[in-house]
């Protein structure tokens, strides 16, 4: 029984990859001073009487480096979508043009560039958290294999070959991190 434990490392690399991409996701909607559709991911509009995502009522587009437009497609939705941009805390100002919402996107001032990198760093802390989690159940299988008579050599392998994994998903998180940080105190 022992000889034939084998963790199931593709598993654990799987579900660190989803905790990095999660991270990215959210690294996404953070503003850099340039125009990026991805801000807008996380807006719902009060649509036919459910919330709904920004882009199932309308053509998110970045026709230009500091501008995203948003072309509803239904026109009685136009206030509900720019009354939801408006309450979002993105701080951009929507302005109309028939069924076209134009948001001309700011310069950053250095004191909110600063709370962004804060922003970002508490994100990929969580991603960290997760990574650590990822690793501490990998580790339980391998004690719950060791319970189970698996060779002192073996548990060794296995503990080394997890920590090798989450050392390596942790470096990619800072790396995500440090480059983020970079994005947006380029002014």
């Amino acid at each position: 029984m022992s000889d034939d434990f084998e963790l199931d490392t593709d598993d654990l690399t799987r579900r660190m990859d989803g905790a990095l991409a999660a991270l990215r996701t959210e690294f996404a909607s953070l503003r850099t001073g340039r125009a990026s559709g991805a801000m807008l991911e996380p807006i719902m509009v009060d649509a036919y009487g459910s919330m709904t995502p920004i882009n199932q009522v309308g053509t998110v587009n970045v026709p230009e480096p500091r501008m995203v437009t948003v072309n509803v497609w239904d026109k009685s939705l136009v206030g509900k979508v720019e009354k939801a941009i408006r309450e979002s805390g993105l701080g951009i100002n929507p302005q109309l043009n028939g069924t076209i919402i134009m948001l001309p996107i700011p310069e950053l001032n250095e004191e909110r560039r600063r709370e962004l990198t804060k922003v970002a760093a508490q994100y990929a802390e969580h991603a960290r958290v997760a990574i650590r989690n990822l690793r501490r159940d990998g580790m339980d299988q391998i004690k719950k294999a060791k319970a189970d008579g698996l060779s002192e050599d073996d548990q060794k392998f296995w503990e080394t070959e997890v920590q090798e994994l989450t050392d390596t998903y942790v470096k990619k998180v800072d790396e995500a991190l440090n480059t983020k940080q970079e994005e947006i105190m380029q002014v």
